[in-house]
C-alpha cells in the first residue's frame, strides 16, 4: 500500500465527473464509412487518438450504438479490459461511439480541469491505484467499473489544475508542432525524389535521351547489390536495447527515444510485417532493430542512405504477401529494383534533400528531449511534488 504524500486533499474520482459510461458489449456490422467505432487500438499508450486505421459504423446504426453516451469534446476515454491504462481526450470534430472494452468519463469543469485529469491518469499515484484494483480473469485483466468511482485522486485548487494542464499541454503542443514540421520536411524530400527519379523531370531532362524506360546513363539494379540487408534480431528484447543506450525499432516504428544520439551511422529501418508492413524510417545514430524489421545500409557510393530511404519510402515499392498479415522477406527486399542516376545528379539531389532530412533529424532530437522533460515533470506536477512556478520556468527554457 502506498502512502499519499500529496499536499492536496484526496477525493473519490466520482466527485469530479458528471458520468462514467462503458461501451457496448457487442460489435456492430462493419460499414465502408460513417461514424467511428472507437476501439482499444485507436488509443495509444502515450495518450493520443490514432484514427489512421478505424472501423466505421453505418449512419443508420449510430443512434443505437450511442444509447448510453455520445462522446463529445473534452470527454476522457480509457481502456478498462485486456489492454489497460490507455487514456485519450475526445477532440473537436470527433463523431463516433465507444467500442468494446472502452469507457468514458465526462468531467465536471466546475470541479476539475479536464486536461489536468487526463494528465493525472499518467501519474504514479493513479497507476498504483489501478494496479491495486485490477481484477485478473481467466483470459484478461480488467479495471472494475463498479468500484472505479471510489478510486481516490489528489485534487489541487482549480486554478492550480489549470496551470499544471497548461504546462503539460505546452510540451505536447511543441512536440506536435515539431512532428508536423518533420512530416513537411520529409514530404518535401519525397516529392523532389519523385519528380526527379520517378517522373524523370530532373534538371536537364528536356535534352536527355532515353534507353528504354530509363534516361541514358542511368541503371536499374537489385537493392541487394547496393545495400547491406539484414533481418532484425529476434532474440533481444526492446527493453534491453533501450537499456543499452540504443533507439530500438520494432515493426511499429521507433521506440525508446533518448535525449541524445550518436551520429556516426545512418540507415533505413523497414517494417516487414503486419499493419505497418512496407513503412520505412530513416535512422541516424546509435540504433538497432528487433523482431519483424529489416535494416538497410548503403554499400555503394552510387547511392546514399538518404537516397535509399526516399526510394524505399514509396508505399508500392515493397512486395507484400498475404492479405491478412502482409509480409516482406529479406529475399523480397534484396530483389526490389533501385534506379541509380548519374553521380552528378545524385550529388545535386542530395544538396537539396539532405538539409531537409537533417533538419527533420534535429526536430526528432528536440522532440526526444521534450518528451523526456515532460515525462520527468508530469508525475511530479500532478502529485504536487514540485512547485508549479518551477515547472513554468523549465518550460520557458525548453521553448
Amino acid at each position: 500500500m502506498t502512502v499519499d504524500r500529496s499536499p492536496w486533499p484526496t477525493v473519490p474520482i466520482k466527485e469530479v465527473y458528471h458520468g462514467l459510461f462503458d461501451g457496448p458489449h457487442a460489435t456492430p456490422p462493419v460499414a465502408d464509412d460513417g461514424p467511428v467505432f472507437l476501439g482499444i487500438g485507436n488509443v495509444t499508450d502515450d495518450g493520443h487518438l490514432d484514427l489512421s486505421s478505424i472501423r466505421h459504423i453505418a449512419e443508420a446504426d449510430f443512434a443505437k450504438w450511442t444509447k448510453r453516451v455520445t462522446p463529445q469534446p473534452g470527454d476522457l476515454v480509457f481502456t478498462y479490459e485486456a489492454t489497460l491504462n490507455r487514456y485519450a481526450m475526445i477532440p473537436e470534430g470527433f463523431r463516433g461511439c465507444l467500442g468494446r472494452r472502452m469507457a468514458l468519463i465526462r468531467p465536471d469543469p466546475q470541479r476539475v480541469e479536464p486536461r489536468f485529469l487526463f494528465y493525472y491518469f499518467f501519474g504514479h499515484g493513479w497507476r498504483e491505484t489501478v494496479a491495486a484494483n485490477i481484477l485478473s480473469g481467466a483470459t484478461v485483466d480488467r479495471i472494475p467499473l463498479t468500484s472505479f468511482p471510489d478510486f481516490p485522486i489528489s485534487l489541487p485548487p482549480l486554478y492550480t489544475q489549470q496551470r499544471i494542464a497548461a504546462i503539460l499541454s505546452a510540451y505536447d503542443d511543441l512536440i506536435e508542432t515539431n512532428t508536423r514540421r518533420i512530416a513537411i520536411l520529409e514530404e518535401m524530400a519525397r516529392r523532389l525524389y519523385e519528380e526527379w527519379f520517378v517522373h524523370f523531370r530532373f534538371p536537364g531532362h528536356e535534352e536527355t535521351e532515353f534507353d528504354g524506360d530509363l534516361p541514358s546513363g542511368w541503371s536499374e539494379v537489385p537493392l541487394g547489390t547496393v545495400a547491406n540487408i539484414t533481418w532484425g534480431d529476434t532474440k533481444t528484447t526492446k527493453k534491453s536495447y533501450v537499456d543499452a543506450g540504443f533507439v530500438a525499432y520494432s515493426a511499429a516504428g521507433p521506440d525508446g527515444f533518448l535525449p541524445h544520439f550518436d551520429y556516426d551511422r545512418t540507415g533505413i529501418v523497414l517494417s516487414a510485417i503486419g499493419a505497418n508492413c512496407g513503412l520505412t524510417w530513416f535512422a541516424r545514430g546509435k540504433w538497432s532493430c528487433i523482431k519483424n524489421t529489416i535494416r538497410l545500409f548503403s554499400n555503394d557510393q552510387a547511392v546514399s542512405d538518404e537516397y535509399l530511404f526516399l526510394t524505399t519510402g514509396f508505399s508500392d515499392y515493397w512486395p507484400k504477401r498475404g492479405a491478412a498479415q502482409p509480409f516482406i522477406s529479406q529475399g523480397d527486399a534484396k530483389q526490389c529494383k533501385v534506379v541509380v542516376p548519374p553521380e552528378t545528379l545524385h550529388e545535386r539531389f542530395l544538396a537539396v534533400a539532405c538539409p531537409a532530412l537533417k533538419q527533420a533529424d534535429h526536430l526528432r532530437l528536440a522532440n526526444a528531449n521534450l518528451r523526456a522533460q515532460r515525462d520527468l515533470v508530469l508525475p511530479k506536477l500532478v502529485s504536487g511534488e514540485i512547485d508549479v512556478s518551477r515547472a513554468e520556468a523549465a518550460l520557458e527554457a525548453a521553448e
